[in-house]
């Protein structure tokens, strides 16, 4: 397929954008259609709100004049290809494909004969088949697979990763017949390194909710041995760390505050609503991953509790940092982030809550929570630290020095440190605690606090610091 053909990219997010601004770089007319008319209007003006996406690269497609933001579906008139990357929420537990339903009916006047259409959005197999490419039918008078291409492949755009992008991650693509897997295939070659083609639309779309249920489910479990280690007296992540050396078997995963962000949350639960509502059977292993996970959030608010109640203090009037309110490291994506769950439980329980994340928009910010800079003053003037995200912009020596408390959800914190002079610091053992290896007590000479910094010891005694894992 010719890389000089007019493309239409229908959603300009995370996905879309991406998605646009690739195909311009191979050659591609693009239009780029969003009902989002605040969106298209920071796109014109050469803005770029999806972090993957940089003000260059997008000026750079502006300047091309092979791209044109939009939010008037007219514009796509006359598309060889179009790619519908729009959301694909959960409404009370059941799947919400009402921007797919108005993406197809708003393009399904505009296909042609020998136009290729592909959905990426995350969906539950049988969508393709059974929803959108009826409504394309209906809307244009063609038949899929026989008058028009039509195909789904599943997005899998991993938002501020630096190593694998759009066009060396393997694309897995599909088609409702031979010759749209053909189409499908030949416009995904002109975008990505290599493409993966499987026999049906409904395995495409399998494949999508198997790779995030498989996580999904892990992360699940490893949550679960976290909270069980933690009352066994047993160090979690040294286990998972040692697990790791094996070879073969064994595939590490972390535990954290809870699962965040565009998928996990909510693309597994597009799986057991399908088994749930064609087969009539609950999928258990999904099941119990959301409770385990969605629980995650309230165990870090009860540790909280209990590490201030250890120091004799209430939660209530307490002033609590948390570290980092995206979902994920180095990433300013705050979508089903854990950290605004946190956050609004401790807000309910009467403490301050103040939260440090230098990449995330004060707009985005939870509410009853007060931005701030994670610096020494403010550290120090903290009740407990909570590190929620171990984002490279916080600093572990800040932390280490100044705060009195510290709660790491992410094992961020390592587990010798070095002192003012560049010597060892002693961890010892804390007697508060049940159980070996979960926490440590690091004196920190008092010389090393900022000034006029709010602390619980005296100036002249060296400041002893709680720090506990998940």
């Amino acid at each position: 397929m010719t890389s000089s053909g007019k493309l239409v990219v229908v959603g300009q997010g995370y996905v879309g954008l991406p998605v646009a601004m690739r195909a311009v770089e191979a050659g591609w007319r693009v239009v780029g259609v969003d009902v989002d008319a605040g969106r298209v209007k920071r796109l014109a003006a050469g803005e770029s709100y999806v972090e993957d996406v940089s003000r260059d690269r997008l000026a750079a497609a502006l300047d091309s004049g092979r791209y044109e933001p939009t939010a008037d579906f007219a514009a796509a008139a006359g598309f060889d290809v179009a790619v519908v990357t729009v959301p694909t929420p959960l409404r009370e537990g059941a799947p919400d494909l009402g921007y797919v339903v108005e993406a197809a009916r708003s393009l399904a006047p505009l296909v042609t004969p020998g136009a290729t259409v592909v959905l990426e959005s995350t969906t539950y197999p049988g969508t393709t088949e059974e929803l959108f490419g009826p409504l394309l039918e209906e809307g244009s008078g063609l038949t899929a697979g026989d008058d028009f291409r039509l195909g789904y492949s599943p997005e899998r755009i991993d938002p501020g990763n630096p190593t694998w992008r759009l066009e060396n991650t393997p694309k897995v693509v599909s088609g409702v017949n031979d010759a749209s897997l053909e189409a499908v295939r030949a416009f995904y070659d002109s975008l990505v390194d290599r493409t993966v083609s499987v026999a049906s639309t409904r395995t495409a779309e399998l494949t999508k909710l198997l790779e995030n249920t498989f996580r999904h489910v892990n992360i699940a479990l490893v949550n679960e041995l976290a909270m069980f280690a933690h009352e066994l007296g047993v160090d979690v992540w040294e286990a998972i760390d040692a697990a790791s050396t094996k070879p073969f078997g064994f595939m590490p995963f972390r535990p954290g505050p809870g699962a965040g962000g565009h998928c996990l949350p909510i693309d597994p639960s597009y799986l057991s609503w399908r088994v749930r509502r064609r087969l009539g059977r609950s999928f258990r292993f999904v099941e119990l991953a959301n409770d385990i996970n969605d629980h995650m959030p309230d165990h870090v608010v009860r540790r909280v509790i209990d590490m201030l109640n250890r120091r004799g203090r209430s939660v209530s009037g307490s002033r609590i940092l948390l570290l980092g309110l995206a979902y994920k490291r180095n990433t300013g994506d705050s979508r089903e982030s854990p950290a605004a769950r946190v956050a609004a439980l401790l807000a309910d329980l009467g403490a301050g809550v103040l939260a440090a994340d230098p990449h995330i928009d004060p707009a985005q910010a939870p509410g009853r929570v007060a931005l701030v800079d994670a610096d020494a003053a403010q550290i120090a003037a903290a009740d407990l630290v909570v590190v929620l995200v171990d984002h490279d912009a916080f600093c572990r020596d800040l932390v280490m020095r100044h705060a009195t408390a510290v709660l790491d959800t992410r094992r961020w914190l390592p587990a010798v440190s070095t002192g003012a002079a560049g010597a060892p610091v002693d961890h010892t053992q804390t007697g508060m605690l049940s159980g070996p290896a979960r926490a440590s007590v690091v004196d920190v000479p008092a010389a090393d606090l900022p000034v006029g910094a709010v602390v619980p010891a005296p100036r002249s005694e060296p400041r002893r610091v709680l720090i506990e894992s998940l």
